[in-house]
């Protein structure tokens, strides 16, 4: 089942329970599989496809977004998210970021093996009900498109313009030239007016209403 040119990286603390699962998919996909740090973002030269897989019990936000903004850079890199709680946690990282699979916690290895598989052969792993949400979540965007957006003034549709964008706090005052403490104040009030509790919340928020759709849903509609 070897595909060449082809690289899975495990990004995840490394410990026993990692290797024994890197081992379970070498030997089960033949594949060559390199674990990664949480922190680390680095592709093998050579590749011509690289799965990334995210533990998301290890890998924090903005790592998940660096990843993200590199596999928008590099289209030789194809992500996905392990160890999800369930199916909300997975929409609300799809519509955020460039996932092209999504595991659960409670996925079989065997299951998540032929998934690992399918992601190599270039199609998504995901459920049919969640491609539905994410259509739908597309659907809601197209017609939210020309509607006012909350009362956000012009200041606060930059600030979270450039958040839906990956852009972290000190990137958006450094943008604007303003104070981070600015950049606070402005989010604050605009996580009130949206009704969110979180960035993740806020950027799936903008891309619904400022008319950026999630990164899987062409290749969906494509294929519907």
């Amino acid at each position: 089942m070897n595909h060449p040119g082809t690289s899975i990286l495990l990004v995840t603390d490394c410990n026993p329970q990692s290797q024994l699962f890197i081992n379970y998919i070498h030997e089960q996909l033949e594949e060559t599989v390199t674990a990664l740090p949480p922190e680390a973002q680095a592709i093998p030269e050579g590749s011509t496809k690289n799965i990334v897989l995210l533990d998301t019990n290890h890998v924090t936000e903005e790592a998940i977004q660096q990843w993200h903004n590199l596999s928008l850079e590099d289209e030789t890199v194809v992500l996905a998210a392990l160890n999800l709680r369930d199916e909300d946690h997975a929409a609300d990282l799809l519509a955020a970021y460039h996932l092209q699979g999504v595991f659960y916690r409670n996925d079989s290895l065997l299951l998540t093996c032929k998934g690992i598989n399918r992601l190599i052969e270039g199609d998504l792993w995901m459920s049919r009900s969640l491609m539905a949400r994410l259509i739908n979540f597309y659907r809601q965007q197209q017609r939210n498109a020309y509607r006012p957006v909350c009362g956000l003034t012009h200041r606060e549709m930059e600030i979270i313009g450039l958040l839906s964008s990956g852009a972290s706090n000190t990137d958006i005052a450094d943008k604007l030239f303003v104070s981070e403490h600015t950049v606070k104040s402005h989010l604050y009030n605009i996580f009130k007016k949206i009704k969110v509790h979180n960035r993740i919340q806020a950027m799936n928020w903008a891309r619904q209403n400022l008319a950026t759709s999630p990164a899987p849903l062409k290749k969906i509609l494509k294929g519907a």
